[in-house]
């Protein structure tokens, strides 16, 4: 298992601090920059971020950022200051017209998985989100002795 931890400051600058490092982290573990899985782990990651500064800020408090790689699973963490009494989901409907409001809805759509966990030792939440990889898809198989055709050649 592969492992990425670390505080933010509970700001703008913090939140874009935290994506930043997460794609580099990915980019490390083996999926490149431009790949759909640095994108999507990114933007789940970015998108907590962004909902801890803008929901879960506490003066004064720190937002932490846990990415795990487990096997074939990613897992992104985001633990903020401000508990919650309830769990919060995406709004049932979307303002099309809104500039804000989309994080989650974002963040249910692309993960696997999502949710939130009281956090029992202190005041705060966290917000998870899973991404299972899926393996590559192997070339189709051609017979034995069959040509090869057009759209298998190199340029």
């Amino acid at each position: 298992m592969r492992e990425f931890a670390m505080c933010f400051t509970s700001t703008p600058r913090g939140a874009r601090l935290a994506r930043r490092l997460v794609s580099h982290r990915v980019n490390d573990w083996g999926h490149p920059y431009p790949t759909p899985v640095n994108e999507t782990v990114t933007l789940i990651a970015a998108e907590l971020s962004a909902n801890a500064v803008r929901h879960g800020h506490v003066p004064g408090q720190d937002f932490h950022v846990r990415l795990t790689l487990a096997e074939d699973t990613f897992r992104i963490e985001v633990t903020d200051a401000r508990p919650e009494r309830g769990l919060p989901s995406p709004p049932p409907t979307q303002d099309t017209a809104s500039e804000s409001g989309r994080g989650l809805h974002l963040v249910a759509a692309l993960a696997d998985g999502w949710g939130v966990a009281p956090c029992p030792a202190a005041h705060g939440k966290t917000v998870w989100a899973e991404l299972r990889l899926t393996p590559p898809v192997a070339p189709a198989l051609r017979a034995p002795g069959s040509r090869p055709r057009s759209s298998d050649r190199c340029p």
